[in-house]
């Protein structure tokens, strides 16, 4: 079975992510033993294309939100921490010469 989008075929979960985003995960996250100038010029394109695109960064959390909600929604079961409850009965004041 193939798996297109957009009429590119995903091949990978990589194929998938770069037809998501528009853009290989590897501009972004660069890759293990790239050189300083490799390093630069990944960099710079990076900027040029969110300069161009300054929504992607929504795009990719909204992508990301998706992908875990789907893949792993147990991280998304947080609850509201609770304060602990005051006690009750009068408050003693600290001013000096204040009667409790």
């Amino acid at each position: 079975m193939r798996t297109f989008v957009g009429g590119h075929q995903a091949v990978s979960v990589n194929d998938f992510i770069e037809l998501a985003l528009g853009t290989p995960a590897e501009l972004w996250l660069g890759v293990e033993g790239e050189t300083r100038d490799e390093r630069a010029a990944r960099l710079d394109a990076a900027r040029d294309i969110l300069a161009d695109q300054p929504g992607l960064p929504d795009t990719v959390s909204r992508v990301v939100a998706e992908v875990i909600e789907a893949q792993a929604p147990e991280l998304f079961n947080v609850r509201a921490l609770t304060r602990p409850a005051r006690p009750t009965g009068r408050r003693r004041s600290t001013r000096k010469g204040a009667a409790a």
